[in-house]
């Protein structure tokens, strides 16, 4: 008999669904109306064994209370800072996430926002759009990154992918988080550490998070972070929108005390601050790092074949620690 699974979203892979499907007794929350949601989980709670979830929508200690024979939460995301990971521990449920397939993406979708604010991207685009081209109206430069200083919030798989990106646009790479790493270099070359998160954003031009939510680095880039940064600074956060104390980043942007941001991730998503919206020194995408066909596939590969491991009695290929 197959085991039940509730699934919170779906996979943009038809391969993945499919495995889900073969393999599992779906229960696909996702299809659900939300108004419905909380009675649909209520009726199939007690043959619930499994989860499929994402880092977004994450899995609270009020929902895992509710599924009596919960066994395992398959992550299909790397972040989990919205997983309640001490009410699964406690009742010794694993939980699995998707580390290592999608740094390239990531790291790629970092280095396209760095360089749309450095060059100004969405400005040139609409000078085209507008006409302003073929009327000749006065466009001003923008800036090279090359022999800027990129400081790293976060120097773990992500943010190592993206100094070598970095590098190799002929950028200074520094970084800070609060465990050194060891001989942390970049194409040979060593990568100083800064004392703290402040020193960092003092010695860089481009600031870049890369570092994992929780209750450390929550609001770790405040008003004091942006002013160090400067006007003439840049913030690009590929992270978590909770690394950020949005208002004083809104207000800094607004009063040009900051230079530019270029942000893939928000404070409450899907929702965009309307003031963050209209600001012309800000470049913005919906959250969408992973966002490709083979990475959401490999992503999702890899949360079926956690299920596949952990209802087989295998030991699980990417559990948490």
């Amino acid at each position: 008999m197959k085991p039940d699974i509730l699934v919170f979203a779906p996979s943009p892979s038809a391969s993945v669904m499919q495995q889900l499907d073969a393999h599992f007794q779906c229960h696909h929350l996702w299809s659900i109306p939300a108004a419905e949601q909380e009675a649909y989980v209520d009726s199939v709670a007690a043959r619930v064994r499994g989860i499929v979830t994402t880092g977004p929508l994450g899995v609270d200690a009020a929902l895992a209370a509710r599924l009596p024979r919960l066994e395992i939460v398959s992550l299909n995301s790397v972040g989990y800072d919205k997983i309640d990971l001490d009410a699964l521990r406690a009742r010794g449920v694993p939980v699995t996430n998707t580390p290592g397939v999608l740094t390239d993406d990531v790291a790629d979708l970092a280095v396209l926002l760095l360089l749309s604010a450095a060059r100004r991207l969405p400005a040139m685009d609409r000078y085209v759009r507008d006409g302003d081209w073929s009327a000749r109206k006065p466009l001003a430069p923008s800036r090279s990154v090359r022999g800027k200083v990129a400081g790293i919030f976060g120097f773990g798989r992500i943010g190592q992918a993206i100094a070598g990106r970095l590098a190799a646009l002929g950028m200074q790479i520094h970084y800070y988080q609060p465990r050194p790493v060891g001989g942390a270099a970049v194409q040979g070359v060593p990568v100083p550490r800064a004392d703290s998160l402040l020193a960092l954003a003092h010695e860089s031009d481009y600031l870049v998070l890369s570092a994992p939510a929780n209750a450390a680095t929550r609001h770790a880039v405040n008003a004091a972070v942006l002013a160090a940064l400067g006007p003439e600074g840049t913030l690009v956060n590929i992270a978590r929108g909770a690394l950020v104390d949005e208002a004083a980043l809104i207000a800094a942007l607004q009063a040009r005390t900051l230079g530019a941001a270029a942000l893939d991730v928000f404070a409450h998503e899907p929702e965009v601050p309307p003031a963050l919206r209209a600001l012309d020194n800000v470049v913005l995408t919906p959250h969408i790092g992973s966002l490709t066909v083979e990475t959401r596939h490999a992503m999702g590969q890899l949360a079926v074949d956690n299920l596949l491991a952990h209802f087989a009695g295998q030991p699980l290929l990417t559990p948490l620690p």
